[in-house]
């Protein structure tokens, strides 16, 4: 007998409050929204309802002091946002802190994201340097809607910041690769109005060297030089929306690759579109809109824009299609999309067991799991101090093509259901962890597995078991507080 996903849910008008800190190369900025959480007639799911913004901070450079982050500086930031959003931090539902680009190679980044997520509180995910996660993000932020609207067409989004080019292809929504170069528009630092130097980057310094320019801070660089700095990224971001791979295979190209980018060749051609600080001067300068001067913002990111709408390759579709959020594509995407919605059939083995923060995914599993892939799984949760997570995927089992009423998918079998829980059942008697166990399945059998697991609660393992959690590659979770009978659940160190 099938387990159907469509049950009956109360309705749910109450609204919760999400909130994104973005900390890049350049600029940082802080996003609040709301949202209802409801189920969703076509989905089946729990969901975020229409989100509504409510509060968008205007973009700050992002402070450095010699070769860290002024912590200082970005704290006056955020109380400046705080008090401007009106929000309440213990009123936070979820959100996220993320420090991209030149800021989260500096020595001190990791701390500032453990000192926000303190700070915020435990409904926020706070990472430093998760290339995936970012390029992820911008897709969701830019042209998630653009691709849903145009379902059949693959996306890619190349978002351009101060210090990284974070690529991500996609179809109908859904980000399917993504990548991550050391290309942006601050690698070069400039006295705003000239071409005078003041700071590069490692990957600026290097960049010079292979292009044989032998200069140093205090010295211009002239119309030629800064030429052969922009052929080189135009270069770079060419092959990088073409799916060329080869041109980073030298050892000179290969240094400015953080995570290769490939992506499964169609019939149709991708559609390009950009954001990132760059994309939106992009945009800019496509629609005849007057741009500033000459590194006007101490960089080339003006520069680096005119010469991607002068690419046929590159600027083949701005003028057709224009995303959405564009310089504020990633804080967009990290408030309304890093988080998932449970299902309201959870199981939980104490009403005090949550949150539970930077869980470890240690095995993703498919539902028709045999007894050793699920001792093995928990063997490797006995070996972390926290506890961690096991993602069980659908198996052989779910039925994909049948429909229920409302046109909600059948989901696992009982028999399936059943099997997994008591395989767990046997895997915790044996291993008997002394940290929570954490399983998210896709569809709403969460309270049936945790029955079966736990013996009907007989057994006394720390266990939790969240329901309707779609499949995300990811590296860790997040798991915030009960309401309503639901959870949050954010995801990062995307695979």
């Amino acid at each position: 007998m099938p387990i159907n996903s469509h049950i009956e849910h109360p309705n749910r008008s109450d609204r919760v409050t999400m909130l994104g800190l973005d900390f890049g190369s350049t600029t940082s900025s802080a996003m609040m929204a709301t949202a209802g959480v409801e189920h969703s007639c076509t989905t089946g799911r729990m969901g975020f309802g229409v989100p509504r913004v409510e509060y968008r901070s205007k973009p700050v450079f992002t402070p450095f002091n010699d070769n860290k982050i002024d912590l200082a500086r970005l704290d006056g930031h955020i109380d400046r946002w705080i008090a401007e959003s009106g929000i309440r931090c213990d009123t936070i539902f979820s959100g996220g802190v993320i420090i991209t680009g030149l800021a989260a190679k500096r020595t001190n980044a990791a701390a500032l994201a453990r000192l926000i997520g303190e700070r915020i509180g435990e409904a926020v995910v706070a990472t430093a340097d998760d290339p995936r996660l970012e390029s992820w993000l911008a897709f969701m932020g830019s042209c998630s809607i653009l691709s849903r609207f145009h379902a059949e067409t693959p996306f890619i989004n190349i978002d351009i910041g101060g210090g990284t080019t974070n690529p991500a292809f996609g179809k109908n929504g859904s980000v399917l690769s993504t990548g991550c170069h050391f290309i942006g528009a601050r690698h070069f630092q400039f006295e705003p109005g000239t071409y005078r130097l003041v700071g590069m980057s490692p990957y600026g310094r290097a960049l010079l060297k292979d292009l044989g320019i032998e200069k140093s801070p205090g010295k211009e660089l002239s119309s030629r030089e800064i030429d052969a700095i922009l052929d080189f990224y135009i270069d770079a971001l060419e092959a990088i929306s073409s799916g060329n791979t080869d041109f980073f295979s030298s050892p000179i190209t290969n240094r400015y690759q953080q995570v290769p980018f490939a992506f499964e060749s169609t019939e149709a051609t991708p559609v390009l579109v950009f954001s990132g600080g760059v994309g939106e001067l992009i945009y800019l300068e496509n629609q005849g809109k007057e741009l500033p001067g000459t590194t006007h913002y101490g960089d080339l990111g003006i520069d680096l824009a005119k010469r991607i709408v002068q690419s046929p390759l590159l600027a083949a579709n701005i003028s057709d299609l224009v995303p959405d959020n564009q310089g504020r594509a990633t804080v967009y995407g990290l408030t309304l999309h890093s988080t998932e919605i449970s299902g309201s059939t959870i199981f939980l083995s104490t009403s005090d067991i949550l949150p539970r923060r930077d869980l470890p995914v240690v095995a993703r599993l498919s539902i028709d799991a045999d007894a050793m892939q699920v001792h093995h799984a928990l063997s490797l949760v006995e070996t972390t101090s926290n506890g961690a997570c096991i993602q069980v995927v659908s198996g052989k089992n779910n039925v994909s093509s049948p429909v229920a009423d409302m046109g909600i998918p059948i989901c696992e079998s009982l028999r399936s259901v059943k099997s997994f829980g008591l395989h767990l059942k046997d895997a915790c008697t044996q291993v008997n962890p002394k940290q929570p166990v954490v399983v998210l399945v896709p569809h709403n059998y969460g309270l049936v597995l945790g029955n079966y697991a736990s013996n009907w609660r007989q057994e006394p393992f720390n266990l939790i078991v969240i329901d309707e959690i779609p499949d995300r590659n990811a590296h860790f979770v997040n798991i915030g507080r009960l309401h309503n009978n639901i959870v949050p659940v954010s995801f990062y160190g995307v695979c």
